[in-house]
């Protein structure tokens, strides 16, 4: 059986995996904080017919060796996290972190989860919740009656309440980095969770230790670049193409082979 074969398959399947990530690059384009991913490949072990360097009957070195590849593997889908674009909303509640750093929420069963969706609610006690009712860690718990929030880029978080006209203090948000942020763990709902790679959470005030800024009224848009997701897709298609029509020419020569003996 023709090496060919096996070899154009393996490209065929890295470059499959190349197309769902680019897909799924393409289909959050619109989601809040997200941070696209690419996909990283490895060739595989070669077969080595002649090894460089090997001894020759004259006492000389050869100086190159015969190595026939067997393809390509995916090994990895790196998560980039450059800044997205912002975007002006206009409303209270909504916070862009301009530069490094997560938001903690705490989740169902009390563990900490990380995001960068500062989309936020309030629920029926008044707490800082995401979408989906997590709670924003440390807890802030902003006053039914009040009139305006203003979050500043610190992390104060103040309220203005009927018939006062100072502003009155409730709580501060506060961010966290990690060493690898790629090695966190996406579970989805645009939140990841610490892992061994990642490193721990540190955790200081906006603007502080390298920490990004807040900007109130402001959403981090998705940092999804189309037309380079589209350049990416053409070159995966005409790769999956070639390594489909090396498959093709592998099989007419394995035919001409059989035909031989007829």
């Amino acid at each position: 059986m023709l090496r060919s074969l096996t070899t154009a398959a393996t490209g065929m399947i890295a470059q499959q995996n190349n197309l769902d990530v680019i897909a799924n690059n393409v289909a959050n384009v619109n989601t809040t904080a997200f941070k696209h991913s690419r996909a990283e490949f490895q060739d595989l072990l070669s077969q080595a017919a002649r090894t460089p360097g090997a001894l020759m009957n004259q006492g000389t070195y050869q100086p190159v060796g015969l190595e026939i590849g067997l393809g390509v593997k995916t090994v990895a889908t790196t998560r980039v996290f450059t800044q997205g674009t912002a975007i002006s909303t206009g409303r209270q509640l909504d916070v862009e972190i301009e530069g490094e750093g997560f938001f903690q929420v705490m989740q169902q069963d009390g563990t900490l989860s990380y995001t960068r969706d500062g989309c936020f609610q309030l629920d029926s006690l008044g707490q800082l919740v995401t979408n989906d009712g997590l709670i924003v860690q440390p807890a802030i718990n902003i006053p039914r009656d009040a009139t305006e929030i203003t979050i500043t880029q610190d992390g104060n978080v103040s309220v203005t309440l009927p018939g006062q006209i100072q502003q009155s203090m409730v709580g501060a948000i506060q961010l966290v980095k990690f060493q690898n942020p790629s090695g966190l763990l996406s579970i989805g709902h645009n939140l990841y969770v610490e892992t061994q790679a990642s490193g721990t959470p540190i955790q200081d005030s906006p603007g502080q230790n390298g920490l990004g800024k807040l900007q109130q009224c402001m959403l981090e848009g998705s940092n999804v670049q189309i037309v380079d997701e589209l350049i990416g897709l053409i070159k995966a298609e005409r790769a999956f193409e070639s390594n489909s029509k090396m498959v093709n020419a592998s099989n007419d020569i394995l035919q001409t082979t059989n035909n031989l003996v007829r």
